[in-house]
């Protein structure tokens, strides 16, 4: 199973969501709807290196897609999954742009 970061306020990870909540392959993780969320996500996030050049630009790092392999994507693109429609540029970013 494939997890998938997303929090509810996140424009680019609204239609993710949307996506993935039709697919069985994945279980989506809202980090705005329980600490715990949150916590497994940022354990992730500050230990792993494909999130340095996400830190360095500020942004948070979702949606965030958990590899059943344990490798991380962060592009839908790469996971062949059908188009969607979202806002390009439009990453939520820690100091609250983007949103």
């Amino acid at each position: 199973m494939i997890k998938v970061y997303v929090m509810q306020t996140c424009p680019d990870c609204a239609q993710i969501k949307k996506i993935a909540e039709t697919d069985s392959r994945f279980q989506i993780i809202d980090i705005g709807e329980h600490v715990k969320n949150l916590k497994e996500f940022l354990r992730i996030r500050d230990s792993r290196s494909e999130f340095d050049e996400i830190k360095k630009s500020g942004s948070v790092g979702i949606p965030c897609f958990l590899m059943e392999d344990g490798s991380i994507q962060f592009e839908m693109e790469e996971l062949q999954l059908p188009e969607a429609d979202y806002a390009e540029g439009s990453a939520c970013r820690i100091d609250g742009t983007g949103c």
